[in-house]
């Protein structure tokens, strides 16, 4: 019996990639206009950036209890295998919910063959892990090995983004209201990573044309082996951006177009990143 990969929707995956590869997904709620959505399957993102253009402040919430213990039951009655791998708990409760879920689950089936991975990883970053597992998962890997693998390749990924106003991170408490207005006054972008599942600002640039040049250093420095990996690109309804530097990535390293995957930052983690936002995700070491 193959494995089923779970996945919730701030892996920032397009429908065609659960499609393809099977793999389930339980969205996360945005919360608009005092209005609830699912993630991915009430809202897309588009709609998110159009509205915070508009000055709103959508807010986000994580998938609910009810949604994992219902989930979790059905594949424990089947005793069909199921591997869940979470967004960030750095970054949301949801990976601690599911958790809770899977422990009142086993109360009832203590042999249910249900793990839950929590991979650090956020968007496309985290998306690139699940897309390892669920090929891993198609080939008819066991569990121990997808588990194996995912936790290999969250270790591995790094995550490099780059926001357009400052003010977006502000409002999320990611940065101080004086660096917001000061970074907004002198064109200043700032460059942040992903460290042990947090975000973490790592430099600032001045100017956006330094931008690029100076995300592909560090993914030079960082990366290596970049013919033979997937690299991710998700950007905050900017696309002409996003290929723009999809195009520097094969100029400079040599990737084929197919081996990058392009998505929008999806509706939960735009409504704190906003419209603008460009990340770079890739292996720090080569994938086994």
């Amino acid at each position: 019996m193959l494995v089923k990969i779970l996945a919730d929707s701030a892996t920032d995956l397009s429908m065609n990639h659960y499609n393809e590869f099977d793999i389930e997904m339980v969205p996360l709620t945005v919360h608009l206009d005092e209005k609830e959505y699912k993630d991915n399957v009430e809202i897309q993102p588009k709609t998110v950036y159009d509205a915070m253009r508009q000055g709103k402040s959508p807010k986000t919430s994580q998938v609910s209890p009810e949604t994992f213990h219902n989930l979790f039951t059905t594949y424990a009655e089947k005793n069909e295998p199921l591997v869940y791998l979470a967004f960030s708990s750095e970054l949301s409760g949801t990976y601690q919910t599911a958790k809770m879920m899977l422990q009142e689950v086993k109360e009832t089936y203590p042999d249910a063959p249900i793990d839950v991975v929590d991979t650090k990883c956020a968007s496309i970053g985290y998306g690139l892990v699940v897309l390892y597992a669920a090929k891993a998962a198609k080939n008819g890997a066991s569990a121990e090995d997808i588990i194996q693998s995912a936790q290999y390749h969250a270790t591995h990924m790094e995550h490099i983004f780059t926001v357009d106003d400052l003010e977006y991170l502000y409002r999320g408490g990611r940065v101080s209201k004086t660096a917001a207005f000061v970074g907004s006054l002198l064109k200043i972008k700032p460059i942040l990573h992903v460290e042990n599942g947090k975000l973490v600002p790592l430099e600032k640039i001045r100017g956006s044309k330094k931008l690029f040049n100076r995300m592909l250093d560090i993914m030079e420095a960082r990366g290596t082996d970049f013919t033979n990996q997937l690299i991710g690109i998700s950007h905050g309804d900017d696309l002409e951006r996003a290929e723009q530097l999809s195009s520097l990535i094969q100029e400079r390293f040599g990737t084929v177009k197919e081996d990058i995957v392009i998505e929008m930052v999806g509706s939960v983690i735009g409504a704190h990143s906003g419209p603008g936002t460009i990340a770079l995700f890739f292996l720090n070491s080569s994938p086994k």
